[in-house]
């Protein structure tokens, strides 16, 4: 396992960390499965109250006694930006009497997702709120995580406010480049977070995936994406069991920069994507936005993208069918809903055509609603 700083925190984070949201089957599953996660090297633990279970399980095994001490163990948990201002020392306590410790290592503000979370957050009394937190010791370093727009993750990071930031961003949506280019500059800690699930679905990858990746796994082809990155500091690994944990031995020291051979993987992925999808290919320049019925235009195209060029659409069903469930965690309207205005047309660089490719997308994707991944 190897280790990297974690921005201006200063903590010597693994580059992997244990995400807690999929261990939930029992509490003897979850304290199996962080026990064999800390044994592997693994010294960030990340969790949050709206997690079912996962903070009190963590607690249970912290208390139970693990590989490592709890002075070498950096815990994560989460607050919502929402919260009255005058609930925050409150709900820290709560978290910590669950997680059966008197402090916590970092404290993500989560899910900064719209403007107005991130006004709340900048309310005066909410940041005294958590600078007692910080002053009195139950908090040492404060961050956010989001699944906002890039214009607003960067106007979240040029606040100042943050140490860290915990990110979406993959081989495959890289929408979010700029935002881990300025935390690097700010020197944030950058926290990769689902890159498997959220990333692709990537243990669970099509065959036409397969081979186009051979001679490596989709799914360790996308993690040495991200960890010839020096700028990113750890990626997210949520297990549902100790099982899962064993292909962490395989590649939790590959942080070099990328070989030939990862190199001409990539390469091979973009001309296969560029052959496939030919005049179609959408180069996700969101050039379309906004729309009038608030479809989510890009990112309904990229789903399209990945179902059409590597038959990715196990994948693209279970995003697709977030839309219109998920709220701000995952917001806009589905295909269907273009009226064919015709109001993106003129703003594509590369003259899609875009009510037809949403509605066949939609006829492909749409089915029973998904839920969120803890639910």
């Amino acid at each position: 396992m190897q280790y990297r700083r974690f921005g201006k925190t200063n903590l010597d984070l693994s580059v992997f960390s244990l995400g807690t949201m999929r261990y939930l089957a029992s509490e003897e599953n979850a304290i199996n499965t962080i026990y064999k996660g800390v044994g592997l090297g693994i010294n960030h633990l990340e969790t949050a109250p709206g997690y079912g279970n996962s903070e009190k399980y963590l607690g249970s095994a912290l208390s139970n006694g693990l590989p490592r001490s709890r002075q070498q163990l950096y815990i994560t948990s989460k607050i919502s930006p929402g919260i009255p201002a005058a609930k925050i020392s409150e709900a820290i306590d709560l978290s910590l009497t669950r997680l059966q410790t008197d402090y916590l290592d970092c404290l993500a503000i989560h899910g900064i997702n719209t403007q107005e979370h991130l006004d709340n957050v900048l309310h005066s009394e909410y940041i005294k709120a958590l600078q007692g937190a910080i002053a009195d010791g139950r908090v040492k370093h404060l961050g956010f995580s989001t699944h906002g727009s890039l214009e607003l993750i960067l106007a979240a990071i040029h606040t100042d406010l943050f140490a860290f930031i915990n990110l979406h961003y993959y081989y495959f949506f890289q929408r979010h480049a700029p935002a881990v280019a300025l935390a690097h500059k700010k020197d944030m800690g950058i926290f990769i977070i689902s890159p498997a699930d959220k990333g692709g679905k990537l243990y669970q990858p099509s065959a036409t995936l397969q081979q186009l990746c051979q001679p490596f796994s989709p799914l360790e082809i996308n993690y040495r994406f991200l960890l010839s990155n020096p700028q990113i500091t750890t990626l997210s690994f949520g297990p549902a069991n100790p099982e899962e944990l064993e292909i962490l031995s395989k590649i939790a020291d590959k942080t070099e920069f990328l070989t030939p051979a990862e190199q001409e993987t990539f390469h091979r992925l973009e001309t296969h994507a560029s052959q496939t999808l030919a005049l179609d290919y959408c180069h996700q320049c969101y050039a379309c936005l906004p729309c009038p019925e608030t479809i989510n235009i890009p990112e309904i195209l990229r789903l399209r993208n990945l179902t059409v060029a590597y038959n990715m659409t196990d994948y693209g069903q279970y995003r697709y069918r977030m839309f219109e469930n998920a709220g701000h965690w995952f917001p806009g309207n589905k295909g269907n809903k273009c009226t064919e205005c015709g109001d993106c047309l003129p703003r594509c660089p590369h003259k899609l055509n875009i009510p037809e490719l949403l509605q066949h997308t939609h006829q492909q994707l749409n089915g029973k609603n998904g839920r969120r991944l803890w639910e």
